[in-house]
């Protein structure tokens, strides 16, 4: 509530309100509590941990250690056979609090949402029969504060444009129409900068619309760049899309990655030696659950967090690697940072170690460290031929 009528009444100072949307969320999980957020300036809500409960969550807090006993947040196939949930449960959950709300509308007067935003007059401090006092001193009446509107609406009229109608993904997407139609096989290079975020997903988006399921053949669509790629590079891309980088990339490599086949390297008249030095940032691989990664150098923190499938190959990585890890495969060809596989519960991760310092970087809690099998050199070998 504080933050919420703060920034709502910031933003109706500054007459800005109109321009954006305001969303709050946290403790939303009756139709008052989205009324009050709607008085204090909300026009968005988050419903999460209701909806959660709704469809099975018993509140454990084990989400983080894949041990979920009712199956809803766990990559355990056994646990999963566990989870009894039903989508309507959820579609119900709304359908109530939007019933609720309504009639709250109703006693207040108020005919649609809009109307009803940032009207904090309407909201009064509930008289307590006993004096308490930790409440003997408590004044709400900044949060109950109705900002002067200025004549402007108090909530979003003015549409932003994120410049989506000059993304280099539209490029992408008229190169690859051949593979997306009839399959065939396209080859296309193009230069990249770091104002270019998130290369491939829109393209990925257009392939899944006709290819449903396993997506494109490997490698139907090849696109290489060159240059400094922006955030979100090969974010959500689908199997058959292979996209090459010759330079760098920011954070959130791969993010989501579903199936394609990513590549960086560093410049061909680069200076520096690739292995001692970062070529993509932080968070690679965020989410991931198919598909292949390949980096000529180091990256930042957070590698492979959340990896549910993909495969990569990497020559260093900084802080927190592999957080949360439930499936795939990564091979780390260098140094590790501290708190290495804080989390996982799948998958696995090979670690080039000559010096032996790789036990006291690693949180060992739910992880063992083993030495390498014989299957493991086979793999390690393909994966070593693949980068």
């Amino acid at each position: 509530e504080l933050g919420l009528a703060e920034a709502h009444q910031t933003l109706v100072k500054n007459k800005l309100r109109n321009r954006i949307v305001l969303q709050t969320d946290g403790q939303l999980k009756t139709g008052r509590d989205i009324a009050i957020a709607a008085l204090l300036g909300a026009e968005e809500w988050g419903v999460a941990t209701a909806a959660l409960v709704t469809a099975g969550c018993i509140m454990m807090r084990k989400c983080h250690l894949n041990t979920c006993p009712v199956g809803v947040a766990t990559q355990d196939p056994e646990l999963r056979k566990l989870f009894s949930g039903d989508a309507d449960h959820v579609v119900n959950l709304f359908h109530f609090l939007a019933e609720e709300l309504r009639e709250i509308m109703a006693e207040l007067g108020f005919r649609t949402i809009h109307e009803m935003i940032g009207q904090a007059d309407i909201l009064k401090v509930r008289e307590l029969p006993l004096e308490d006092w930790k409440l003997k001193h408590l004044d709400l009446s900044a949060i109950l504060f109705k900002a002067e509107d200025n004549g402007l609406p108090l909530f979003n009229t003015e549409e932003q444009d994120h410049g989506l109608a000059n993304v280099l993904d539209h490029q992408l997407i008229a190169a690859a129409q051949p593979a997306i139609n009839s399959n065939e096989p396209v080859f296309a290079s193009f230069n990249v900068k770091n104002t270019d975020r998130s290369l491939g997903t829109m393209l990925s988006n257009e392939i899944s619309k006709v290819h449903l399921g396993p997506g494109l053949p490997p490698d139907t669509i090849n696109f290489k760049f060159v240059g400094s790629a922006g955030q979100s590079f090969g974010a959500f891309n689908t199997r058959g899309v292979t996209l090459s980088l010759e330079g760098e990339a920011n954070d959130y490599v791969g993010k989501g990655l579903s199936g394609a086949r990513l590549a960086i390297y560093p410049f061909a008249n680069s200076t520096f030696i690739p292995e001692q030095n970062i070529i993509i940032g932080n968070v690679a691989l965020y989410g991931a659950t198919s598909g292949e990664l390949f980096a000529r150098g180091k990256a930042g923190e957070r590698f492979a967090v959340r990896n549910s499938g993909a495969t990569a190959v990497v020559e260093g990585v900084g802080d927190h690697g592999c957080e949360y890890m439930t499936g795939g495969e990564v091979l780390i060809l260098g140094d590790t940072g501290s708190n290495f596989a804080a989390g996982m519960s799948g998958g696995v991760a090979w670690i080039y170690d000559p010096n032996a310092t790789f036990a006291r970087k690693c949180n060992k809690e739910m992880v063992d460290l083993d030495p390498l099998l014989a299957h493991d050199e086979e793999r390690i070998l393909a994966l070593l031929k693949s980068h």
